[in-house]
């Protein structure tokens, strides 16, 4: 096993879904991914203690880049929730965005998924290998862990909202109960309906979590999948460039995919309708 340079890496079949485990601290595996989320986070936590540290009335600066990234966030989620939804969602929505968006441009870094170990290459440049098996950094939502983690948060954290927000009771009747003024003989047939349609929208509630996670895990797996067999097309790499502009877009448009769906789920949760508006 040698250690890989960026000059070898032009080629290899696509790579392993599983990341490179180094060690174990008690029954935890610490991977590849896992080494790139905490340099994810040091980066968000550097960013805003040099953009908060001497706070000023006209911001400038990293004071202007992280106030403003707070307002585009916000401006996305007050559009849709209530004002009282907005205060308890926006701090994990806004935490995602900004936490998805890098997570998902590590993709792109020069030795991201081409510098670790492999199997030697015959005749070429020392420390050459022929094909990376075991690299030193993943993007961390190109494992599935980390994805399936994040849905599962947002999961429990949009029950709690939907039960503070209606009740519990309340939030049986959001979904089970019937919409609108129905009465006479329509109101048992009808009572029904929506019963099933209730049932159907848990089945829903319940899927979310699976839709948020395996949608942002596929793309940003697949683009990783796409530069790797790029990367062999032509010497240098060349194939890949194109490719290098279509992931930084799909890694942009996936971070806010999962923002605004996390929004829009949460929205039909903590909603009441017209009747319910007028009674609160």
């Amino acid at each position: 096993m040698m250690l890989f340079l960026p000059f070898a890496a032009s080629g290899g079949p696509p790579v392993s879904p599983a990341a490179t485990t180094f060690f174990q601290v008690g029954f935890l595996p610490v991977t590849s991914s896992m080494i790139a989320v905490w340099g994810v986070a040091a980066v968000i936590l550097a960013v805003l203690m040099l953009g908060t540290r001497r706070m000023a009335l006209v911001p400038g600066g990293t004071q202007n880049l992280v106030e403003a990234t707070v307002e585009a966030v916000q401006g996305m989620v007050s559009g849709l929730l209530d004002p009282k939804v907005v205060r308890w969602a926006f701090p994990l929505i806004a935490t995602y965005f900004i936490f998805i968006l890098l997570s998902n441009l590590v993709d792109l870094l020069p030795g991201v998924g081409s510098l670790g170990y492999g199997h030697g290459k015959e005749g070429g440049l020392p420390f050459a290998v022929d094909h990376v098996e075991r690299p030193l950094l993943r993007p961390p939502t190109a494992d599935a862990n980390l994805t399936v983690a994040m849905a599962a948060i947002y999961f429990v954290m949009s029950t709690i909202w939907a039960i503070r927000f209606n009740g519990p009771v309340g939030l049986a009747k959001h979904i089970f109960g019937m919409k609108g003024n129905i009465g006479g003989f329509l109101l048992i047939p009808m009572a029904m309906i929506f019963f099933v349609v209730g049932i159907v929208e848990v089945i829903s509630i319940m899927i979310r979590p699976v839709s948020l996670s395996m949608r942002l895990y596929g793309n940003i797996y697949g683009g990783e999948n796409v530069l790797t067999l790029m990367l062999k097309m032509l010497p240098g790499g060349m194939a890949a460039v194109p490719f290098y502009f279509l992931e930084l877009i799909v890694c942009i448009v996936q971070a806010i995919v999962f923002t605004m769906l996390c929004v829009a789920f949460t929205a039909t949760l903590c909603s009441h309708s017209a009747e319910e508006g007028g009674h609160h």
